[in-house]
């Protein structure tokens, strides 16, 4: 046989090479189509718009001033009121501020009824001052031995106008003294809009707004002392029998406080605290009514304030567990809906706004209940808690990862 010529040997080198170039290609290729990072989809997150809640109309007094707000975290939230935003005489609501001065000034221990306070012939004499000028009065004589928290009480329930005097006077030696350290509580408090001229609101000149009102209650309510008292409706006291509340709202609609106050000048007044249960939570309210004509008028005007209050309270669906949020489509075709994995609500008085943003990762493939992001709810509007929620976000499904066939078609992707 002829050796083959060098044509054929070129030729042979040709395929040998070809063949080497091929088997070193498919040696790479497939690895690296087959093993190489998965693409990533990007969320798709449909759009919400804001959402609305309907407002509610208070039904405020056709007479006289209101207010009545929302006591949350610390704060009075006013809802709504009508009438005049200017200081008013508060009459006999004056003794609040009396009360929680004194209490400032002389704490009642826990468990303990507070010192001793003997009336003299002092206390007597305020006694018959106080009738000669017409005001509301309760009993005293000379050698009467009452704790600090009877004089409390009396001052409060039955608003015994004497009562305020005696116990300021026991509690900072005269009038002048007291009303100086109320002053400088009020401002401390940050209740700009209250002045007071004397320890009852017989005087005129003590007067409030309805926003410091409103704070008023909160720190009546806040006092362990005296959030006790003004909810009673009658106790009996040794030496003068039964004591009872001027308040007779008490116990209706919730109603637990806090003081009443008549006077020529500032007509019929109540300032008032209810409780009222939303979504099994208890909502402290306070409120004040002042002006009203006369005291059926003023108890109507209460309760239709107070219900009308309680009517705008709502509990909205922010968001239920399994709501599509978004989606995901992979360059292979497989997709996956983006859903809330769990239900979100929130309590809300009258108009407010809900908006929501909800951001997701990128992901190449993913089983069902991965989570993805998350959505974030804010709610502008009176609301109860922060009023931001934030809810996580998951795959409604699995996301299948691209197959062989797909890898292998599509290498540089």
């Amino acid at each position: 046989m002829s050796p083959a010529s060098p044509a054929v040997y070129r030729r042979r080198r040709i395929v040998v090479g070809a063949a080497l170039v091929l088997i070193a290609l498919v040696a790479t290729y497939f690895p690296v189509a087959l093993l190489g990072p998965v693409p990533r989809a990007s969320a798709s997150v449909t759009d919400a718009p804001p959402t609305v809640t309907p407002a509610t109309a208070l039904t405020t007094p056709g007479a006289g001033t209101s207010a009545i707000g929302l006591v949350t975290d610390g704060s009075a939230q006013t809802l709504g009121g009508s009438g005049s935003t200017d200081p008013l005489p508060i009459a006999s609501i004056t003794k609040t501020i009396t009360a929680l001065v004194v209490l400032d000034a002389k704490p009642i221990d826990e468990g303990s009824d507070g010192p001793s306070i003997t009336m003299t012939d002092a206390d007597l004499a305020i006694l018959q001052a106080t009738q000669a000028e017409n005001g509301s009065w309760a009993s005293v004589f000379p050698g009467q031995v009452l704790s600090e928290r009877e004089v409390i009480e009396i001052m409060l329930l039955e608003s015994a106008n004497n009562y305020s005097v005696t116990l300021t006077n026991w509690a900072f030696g005269d009038t002048a003294s007291y009303l100086a350290a109320a002053t400088a509580w009020l401002a401390e408090q940050g209740l700009g809009g209250t002045s007071v001229v004397d320890t009852s609101g017989l005087n005129p000149g003590s007067r409030s707004t309805t926003a410091d009102l409103l704070s008023l209650a909160r720190l009546v309510l806040a006092d362990p002392v005296l959030s006790g008292i003004v909810g009673t409706a009658s106790l009996e006291l040794p030496q003068l029998g039964t004591v009872e509340n001027t308040n007779d709202l008490l116990g209706m609609n919730g109603i637990d406080g806090v003081k009443t106050g008549t006077t020529d000048e500032a007509g019929f007044c109540l300032l008032f605290s209810a409780d009222y249960t939303v979504a099994s939570e208890t909502l402290q309210l306070v409120g004040v009514v002042l002006g009203a004509p006369e005291e059926d008028t003023l108890h109507a005007s209460v309760l239709a304030l107070l219900q009308s209050a309680e009517a705008g309270f709502q509990t909205v669906p922010l968001v239920t567990a399994g709501d599509v949020i978004g989606s995901y489509t992979t360059p292979w075709g497989a997709s996956a809906d983006i859903v809330a994995e769990e239900s979100v609500e929130a309590t809300v008085w009258s108009s407010a706004t809900v908006t929501r943003s909800a951001q997701a990762g990128e992901i190449g493939s993913g089983a069902s209940g991965t989570e993805v992001g998350t959505a974030r709810y804010t709610v502008d509007g009176i609301t109860l808690g922060s009023g931001e929620y934030t809810v996580p976000l998951e795959l409604a499904s699995d996301l299948d990862g691209p197959d062989a066939g797909w890898k292998l078609a599509n290498p540089f992707r």
